[in-house]
């Protein structure tokens, strides 16, 4: 449970009384100097623990409203929707590159067994097999209901990729 400060205001005996002194320094100037009088209430410390204390309060309600949020969002989904969001559809393909380093022509169109309802998809990369240099990175773009296209970023020559797909399907 959060620990709650209770902050309180200092209270002096004096609210705005100022005492005024000639300056020794400068003549004919004068400092004026807030007199307190006696502390009635001392005020609470403006320090890093009070200040920790309130920024992990703060951060632990909004954690706890994430979790909130999301036990709420799965509460509407149906154990359909949840079978059918979680269907993966796996593949493999081959991304040829017959350009010189730093060039590369490997993108190829990945078509997809299954039409998506959306493009709320997922293309993880499951496997990466290089041959003739390094793959580089796996690079997923221009994704349409039907496919995406794939290519690789590296020097190899070619780069067998297995694939899965998840979701893009509407509740």
């Amino acid at each position: 449970m959060y620990p709650r400060t209770y902050w309180l205001d200092e209270v002096d005996e004096y609210e705005d009384v100022f005492v005024e002194e000639s300056s020794p320094v400068a003549p004919g100037a004068v400092k004026h100097t807030k007199y307190r009088g006696t502390v009635q209430q001392n005020g609470t410390p403006l320090n890093a623990t009070n200040f920790n204390n309130m920024e992990d309060g703060i951060s632990d309600a909004h954690i706890a409203h994430d979790l909130l949020l999301n036990a709420h969002r799965q509460g509407l989904w149906r154990v359909e929707d949840l079978e059918r969001a979680t269907d993966q559809e796996t593949g493999t393909v081959t991304l040829t590159n017959t350009q010189a380093f730093p060039f590369n022509n490997s993108i190829v169109t990945v078509p997809l067994t299954i039409t998506r309802d959306n493009l709320n998809y997922i293309v993880e990369v499951i496997k990466v097999e290089p041959t003739g240099g390094p793959a580089g990175e796996i690079e997923i773009s221009e994704r349409q209901v039907n496919g995406f296209k794939m290519a690789f970023t590296g020097s190899a020559s070619s780069v067998k990729v297995t694939y899965a797909v998840i979701g893009g399907y509407n509740r």
